[in-house]
């Protein structure tokens, strides 16, 4: 059956920092808990119970600490092999790992979102309190927190992005419809939230999509100017997958899409962020295959387009409705990752395209809690082929959750050495690590690192960030849908 992660770890006390299932944004069917996931758990669980003790701590607060985080680190290197730079030092003393880590790096998520969770897991679990108790610090003026949440259905984004990881700045992001009066987050909220933000701040730290409907036709333009000019929106977010009009649409569609390229450069946006992969659910699947970006891209190579989820197929995932399996993820060969692989190729034999860009929103996180490996190949490709500054970091979050553990994952992700002597992969230097974080997107976005820095090191948000890590209570959840065994084959979640 389907239910949301977060209502499920609401009654655990083995909230784990880094998660054992998949999670869906209800762009894909999760699949069921794999063997190597299982085994992740059960390890977990015996690691965070022994150094639990040693700390004189319950696992639920182990679990939200830095030495639950290297518990789950550790866990993972015992059943996927060395994938991680962690030592069991810092699982028993939290000042091993705070010496070693965070570092002062500029990480810069350019997809995140606003979810809706139900009121019961503010009401009846410990985190959801402490969130609402987070979200009315910036909302002094509510009466509870209840009302706080109610007059800013923001609480989950600002306490998970900035409380509670090292995100220093975000783009906050959307999904189109045809009417924006039934969109869960339509453009002039997403705006709203980028000033709400940047307001409690006293600095820039969110940035703002607009949302692009091509196939809407010429009556969209409009809609583009208003954007543009009344909302001042950063970069266009499209989903070529979404029937909107009746029907999907192609980059390269020289009628359809064509003349929204010609409309967007006179209106001075620059950037293209496509939805591509993901294609189960509401989605056209042909749509969202990366095929129509090799046309589009040479013929406008003033334009940046970046692929939201890097074009990831899944891990052979299938659509809601078909009646057939879910393939696990182990089947996957690592080196052939889906989609992904299809866009290498497109870059392969035209070496002069360099205004294709990969943003590992969901894809990086996936990858690299249940299939480390593949997660190697992944990223040792794309340098190889596209090079390290064609890579953007996005989390998808609030979807999975608070980034942090992704984070975490890239800070201590090493590519193993058979790998790199087998298939000349790069090192993941700190440096290229900097450049995936933030440097990239800093670059296209027009954002000047430094400059944003000084600002935000004395800001608001970053006052009641150090207050609140005193005694942090990280959330450790997702708040996607997972597939929870019953013996019945899941058909959609509620509200999907």
């Amino acid at each position: 059956m389907w239910i949301r992660q977060c209502d499920l770890d609401a009654g655990s006390s083995l909230a784990a920092p880094i998660p054992t299932r998949i999670a869906s944004n209800e762009e894909f069917v999760p699949p069921p808990q794999s063997v190597e996931q299982k085994l992740y758990e059960t390890r977990l669980a015996e690691i965070s119970d022994r150094s639990a003790r040693r700390q004189g701590l319950d696992r639920r607060r182990f679990l939200q600490s830095s030495s639950g985080m290297a518990a789950a680190l550790l866990a993972l290197n015992d059943v996927f092999g060395p994938c991680y730079d962690v030592d069991a030092a810092e699982a028993d003393d939290q000042r091993a790992f705070e010496e070693k880590w965070p570092k002062q790096q500029f990480i810069f998520d350019i997809q995140t979102h606003h979810v809706d969770i139900g009121q019961q897991w503010y009401d009846q679990s410990p985190d959801g309190k402490v969130v609402s108790s987070f979200f009315t610090q910036l909302r002094p003026q509510a009466k509870s927190g209840k009302e706080a949440l109610e007059q800013l259905n923001r609480a989950h984004y600002v306490k998970e992005v900035f409380g509670d990881s090292d995100t220093v700045m975000a783009v906050i992001s959307g999904v189109p419809s045809r009417e924006w009066s039934k969109n869960p987050l339509p453009p002039d909220q997403m705006v709203a939230t980028r000033a709400f933000v940047n307001e409690i701040a006293g600095s820039r730290r969110v940035l703002s999509h607009g949302l692009l409907r091509p196939n809407l036709g010429p009556q969209e333009f409009d809609e583009m100017e208003r954007q543009v000019h009344d909302l001042k929106i950063d970069a266009w977010k499209m989903y070529t997958g979404a029937e909107l009009g009746e029907k999907p649409w192609f980059m390269d569609d020289e009628k359809v899409a064509y003349p929204f390229w010609e409309r967007t450069k006179k209106l001075g946006v620059k950037n293209l962020c496509v939805h591509k992969g993901l294609p189960l659910g509401a989605f056209n699947e042909k749509a969202c295959t990366p095929f129509d970006l090799e046309k589009a891209a040479k013929d406008w190579p003033d334009l940046n387009f970046i692929v939201y989820h890097s074009g990831f197929r899944g891990f052979g995932w299938l659509g809601r409705g078909t009646g057939e399996k879910v393939t696990d993820p182990k089947s996957v060969d690592p080196q052939e990752i889906p989609w992904i692989s299809d866009l290498l190729r497109i870059l392969k034999r035209n070496p002069a395209i360099k205004n294709i860009y990969f943003e590992l929103g969901s894809t990086f996180s996936m990858t690299s809690a249940f299939q480390p490996e593949t997660c190697m190949h992944m990223l040792g490709q794309m340098i190889q082929v596209a090079g390290a500054d064609h890579i953007l970091w996005g989390t998808d979050s609030i979807w999975n959750g608070s980034p942090q553990s992704q984070i975490e994952r890239l800070r201590r992700l090493r590519i193993k050495d058979g790998l790199i002597e087998k298939y000349g992969y790069p090192e993941l230097t700190n440096e290229i690590k900097d450049q995936i974080f933030g440097l990239n997107a800093a670059r296209l976005l027009g954002v000047d690192p430094q400059k944003e820095l000084q600002k935000i090191k004395t800001d608001k948000l970053t006052q009641i960030r150090e207050e609140h890590r005193r005694n942090p209570r990280p959330s450790n959840t997702q708040f996607g849908w997972i597939w929870v065994e019953d013996g019945h084959e899941p058909t959609v979640p509620v509200g999907a």
